[in-house]
C-alpha cells in the first residue's frame, strides 16, 4: 500500500526533480555572464577561464554513463539524493572559492553531481509513469532542462547587476533543497532486479572516449580546427566510442543493453535529440554576442531579449504531448523540426537594422520548434527503454545530447569566427588593426574605437552579423538532417494506448 500510496504522487515527485533539472540547465549558461567580472576578481589567466566551465563539461560528460549504472544497480532514489547533495554543497564552494582552482576543483565536483541528477531524474519516468501518461512527464522533464539554458543569461544579468558573482551558484541552493526533500519524502526507491557483474572495462572505454571527444571539441573551438592536439583527441575520443559500441556486442554482461544500439526508436530519438541540441547552442553561443557587442545592450537586457526563445518553449512543450498523443512522436518531430528550420531561416536574414519585433519572431519560432520537437525525440527514445535498465538508457540518451551541444558551439562557433573574417576587408583598416579585428568580433571593437573610427566599428558589427547568417543556416540544415533521419528511421507510431500501466502498478 506504501508503495502504492508513493506511485499516486509520481506528479509531485517529478515537479521536484523539475528544480533540480532546472539548477543543472541554469548552471550551463549562467556562468559566462560572469567570467569577465571573476576574471578581473580572481586575477584569473584565460586558460583558468576556460577550465572554469570546460571542468564541469568534461566531469559531465565522462560519468553520464557509469552514474547511471550504479543508479540502477544501488538504487535511483538513492544516488539522486546524492547527486543534490554534491551539486548543492559544490554550487556553495564555488559561489566561495578565494582563488581559481578553488573553483575550478568546486566545478568538478558540480560537473560530478549533475552527472547524477540528469541520467536518474530521467530514469524514473519509465518506470513510474504509464506510456499514455510518459510524453507529458518528459515534456515536464524536458521543460525544466530546456528552459534553464535560455534562463541562465536572463537571471544571471540580474543577479550580476544587484549581486557579487558568487550570486550565480548561490541561486542553485533553494532549487536542490526542494528537490532533496521532495525526492526523500515521495520518491519510492526503484533498482534492477538483475544483478549482472560491473563491465568496468566498458565504463573506462565510454568515459575516456567521452572526454577525448568532448575535450578535442572545445580544444578545437578555442584553438580551431587545424590544432594537432584538438584533432587528435576528437580522433581518439570518436575511435573509443567506436570501440565501446563493438565491445558491448560481445561481452557477456555489457553496460548498454546492445540492442539499444538496434533500436530504431531509441537512435532515433537519441540524434535527432542531438540534433537538435547542436542548433540550440549554436544558437545560443551566438545571440548573447550579437545582442551585448553589436547591439550594446547590458547583461541584463540582453538576456530578457532571449525570453522570446523561453516562451516558445513553454507554448510548443504542451502543443507537443498533443500532437504525440494524437499523431504519434514522428509528427510532433518533423512539425517541431519545420518551424525550428523556418526561424532559423528568418534569423540569417538579420543586419544592423534589423529591429527587436523582427528578432522576437524568429526567436520566438525557434523556441516553439524546439518545444515541439524535443521532447517527442526524447520520448521516442526512452520508450525503448526497459524499467531494468532505464538509469544507463537515460545517461546514454543524455550523453548524446551533451556531446550534440559540445559539437554545436565548436563547429558552429567556428563557422560563425570564418564568416567574420571572411566579411573583413583588411585593405580598409590599419595593418596592427586589421591583425586584432581577425582574431575576434571584441578585439575588432576594441581595435576600431581604439583608433577612432566609427566606420570600422560599423565594419565589424557588419561582418559578425554576416558570419552569424552562416552559422544560423548551418543550424538550418541540420534541422532539415533532423526532418529526413525522423521519415528515414521512426515509424509512425500508434495514438497510446489508454490502458497502458506503469510498472509500479503492475507490482502491486
Amino acid at each position: 500500500m506504501e508503495l502504492n500510496s508513493q506511485y499516486q504522487q509520481r506528479w509531485w515527485v517529478l515537479a521536484s526533480l523539475a528544480f533540480g533539472i532546472l539548477a543543472v540547465g541554469l548552471d550551463m549558461t549562467i556562468l559566462n555572464l560572469a567570467l569577465p567580472i571573476m576574471a578581473q576578481d580572481m586575477h584569473a589567466t584565460n586558460a583558468e577561464l576556460q577550465w572554469f566551465v570546460d571542468a564541469y563539461n568534461l566531469v559531465f560528460a565522462a560519468l553520464l554513463l557509469p552514474m547511471g549504472m550504479l543508479g540502477d544497480r544501488i538504487g535511483r532514489k538513492r544516488m539522486l539524493l546524492a547527486g543534490l547533495l554534491v551539486f548543492g554543497a559544490a554550487s556553495l564552494a564555488c559561489a566561495y572559492a578565494a582563488s581559481p582552482w578553488e573553483l575550478i576543483t568546486a566545478r568538478v565536483f558540480l560537473g560530478l553531481g549533475a552527472s547524477l541528477i540528469v541520467p536518474l531524474s530521467m530514469a524514473v519516468i519509465p518506470v513510474m509513469f504509464a506510456e499514455k501518461e510518459r510524453p507529458k512527464a518528459i515534456a515536464v522533464w524536458m521543460m525544466a532542462n530546456a528552459v534553464g539554458i535560455p534562463l541562465g543569461p536572463i537571471l544571471g544579468g540580474w543577479l550580476l547587476n544587484n549581486y557579487w558573482w558568487g550570486s550565480v551558484f548561490i541561486i542553485n541552493l533553494p532549487l536542490v533543497i526542494v528537490a532533496i526533500t521532495a525526492v526523500f519524502f515521495l520518491l519510492p526507491e526503484t533498482r534492477s532486479e538483475e544483478r549482472r557483474p560491473v563491465d568496468l572495462p566498458g565504463v573506462l572505454i565510454s568515459s575516456s572516449g567521452l572526454i577525448g571527444l568532448t575535450y578535442g571539441v572545445i580544444e578545437a573551438g578555442e584553438r580551431g580546427w587545424d590544432d594537432v592536439i584538438a584533432l587528435a583527441s576528437v580522433l581518439a575520443g570518436m575511435l573509443l566510442l567506436l570501440w565501446f559500441i563493438v565491445y558491448q556486442a560481445r561481452t557477456p554482461h555489457p553496460l548498454v543493453d546492445p540492442s539499444l544500439f538496434r533500436s530504431r526508436s531509441f537512435a532515433g530519438g537519441t540524434w535527432i535529440g542531438s540534433i537538435i541540441s547542436f542548433a540550440l547552442f549554436g544558437v545560443l553561443f551566438a545571440l548573447p554576442q550579437y545582442l551585448q557587442a553589436v547591439l550594446e545592450m547590458d547583461a541584463l537586457s540582453a538576456g530578457l531579449r532571449l525570453l522570446p526563445l523561453v516562451i516558445g518553449l513553454l507554448i510548443g512543450t504542451p502543443i507537443s504531448d498533443a500532437l504525440q498523443s494524437r499523431f504519434g512522436t514522428r509528427t510532433a518531430i518533423v512539425i517541431g523540426s519545420v518551424l525550428l528550420g523556418i526561424g532559423l531561416a528568418m534569423g540569417s536574414a538579420t543586419d544592423l537594422s534589423t529591429g527587436h519585433g523582427f528578432t522576437s519572431i524568429w526567436i520566438s519560432a525557434v523556441g516553439l520548434g524546439i518545444g515541439l520537437a524535443l521532447p517527442a525525440a526524447m520520448d521516442e527514445a526512452v520508450s525503448a527503454l526497459t524499467p531494468e535498465r532505464s538509469g544507463v538508457g537515460s545517461a546514454l540518451l543524455m550523453a548524446m545530447r551533451q556531446v550534440g551541444g559540445t559539437l554545436g558551439v565548436a563547429i558552429l562557433g567556428a563557422v560563425l569566427s570564418a564568416g567574420y573574417r571572411n566579411h573583413l576587408n583588411p585593405d580598409e583598416w590599419p595593418a596592427e588593426a586589421a591583425e586584432m579585428a581577425q582574431r575576434n568580433l571584441s578585439s575588432g571593437l576594441a581595435a576600431a574605437r581604439q583608433i577612432g573610427s566609427d566606420s570600422l566599428v560599423h565594419s565589424a558589427k557588419t561582418s559578425f552579423v554576416g558570419g552569424m547568417a552562416y552559422m544560423l543556416w548551418v543550424c538550418a540544415g541540420a534541422a532539415v538532417v533532423g526532418i529526413v533521419f525522423a521519415f528515414c528511421v521512426l515509424r509512425a507510431r500508434p495514438v497510446k494506448s489508454k490502458n497502458a500501466t506503469t510498472s509500479l502498478e503492475a507490482k502491486e
